[in-house]
């Protein structure tokens, strides 16, 4: 049996949902952050040395990694489902947002993440306003702007098709709906940009992707 060790509010959310995608049998073992760090707990590292999540268990197999995750579904369970046929467009561009989804559009987020922590940490009176003040200026003139071309960038991708690789969806939006989350719940993203909320809009509706918050619990991006 397929096992997710899933970490709660984290990536392996949308390891859950292409598994419901694909009506693919799984079970669930579940694991919670630590409540003063929000990391995940050690014994993720009996699974896989980094001790992060997703990491998923197919018989022999340990494989972590999203996409690592997301492409060996597709390809071993998929039956040619939720991938573009090979040698089309569509395929390249699939390949791409699978890739960019963590190599690009996550890394803003994460440090946007840190700094709005360090601005909210309990720290000697004398040094708060310097250490806020630090990481107020660098998240108004270098991560938010950074945000800001990646969410323009995402919004006029979608005026040429309703998913990210093309008309049809596919596994890249599942990749690709972490890092929208994330921006959602963290205060950057909204209505200003009606394509990616209706992108939100439109996966949130999938009868699989609320199965895999049944199957997944609670799944709240703020912290």
């Amino acid at each position: 049996m397929l096992t997710v060790h899933h970490l709660a509010n984290s990536r392996s959310q949308r390891v859950l949902w292409l598994l419901e995608e694909l009506a693919v049998p799984y079970e669930v073992k579940r694991y919670e952050r630590d409540p003063q760090t929000m990391l995940a707990p050690e014994a993720l590292r009996r699974v896989h040395p980094l001790g992060k999540s997703p990491v998923i268990t197919d018989g022999e197999l340990t494989i972590a990694e999203s996409g690592a995750i997301i492409e060996y579904l597709v390809e071993r369970y998929g039956d040619g489902r939720l991938i573009p046929p090979p040698g089309t467009q569509e395929r390249l561009r699939y390949r791409y947002w699978l890739h960019y989804a963590e190599g690009s559009a996550m890394p803003p987020l994460v440090l946007k993440l840190v700094f709005d922590r360090i601005e909210k940490a309990p720290m000697p009176f004398f040094v708060r306003p310097v250490a806020r003040g630090i990481a107020a200026e660098v998240k108004k003139s270098f991560i938010l702007p950074d945000i800001n071309r990646h969410l323009d960038y995402m919004e006029s991708e979608l005026r040429k098709a309703p998913w990210f690789a093309g008309t049809e969806f596919t596994a890249a939006d599942v990749q690709m709906s972490f890092p929208l989350e994330a921006a959602h719940w963290r205060g950057v993203l909204d209505d200003s940009r009606p394509l990616l909320s209706d992108f939100l809009g439109r996966i949130h509706a999938r009868p699989a992707y609320r199965r895999a918050l049944e199957r997944g619990g609670a799944y709240d991006l703020v912290d």
